[in-house]
């Protein structure tokens, strides 16, 4: 994408790709994700591991609780799993799954596929 984007033309790429996710007529291909779940998420997919509940809510300035609420919902989706850290039990470890990767690799495409569209 130019680096020359204008806002409407950033808000019109968001706006296609949320409906592409809310269109998605394949549960398993599109969970209903939050905005905050979904940053979480690419949080965990992006940016170099490990990552840990803590450290997840202070790069996002939210609470623990927070983050444990929306890892709640990816763990029941099988995005991503949680352990105890082996050297410190008080930290929660999350960890990345093929099925999470995979839903990441699609949204990418997905992005990639309206910023094309947007941009003729």
């Amino acid at each position: 994408m130019a680096a020359d984007v204008k806002p409407a033309q950033a808000l019109k790429l968001l706006q296609d790709v949320s409906l592409g996710l809310v269109q998605d007529t394949k549960p398993e291909a599109s969970p209903d994700f939050t905005l905050r779940q979904l940053a979480i998420l690419l949080t965990i997919y992006l940016d170099q591991p490990p990552h840990t509940v803590r450290g997840l809510a202070k790069k996002l300035n939210v609470t623990k609780p927070v983050i444990t609420r929306a890892l709640n919902a990816m763990g029941k989706q099988a995005i991503v799993t949680r352990r105890r850290d082996d050297n410190d039990k008080r930290n929660v470890v999350v960890q990345r799954t093929v099925k999470g990767a995979l839903y990441v690799e699609a949204l990418g495409d997905m992005v990639v596929q309206a910023s094309k569209v947007l941009m003729g």
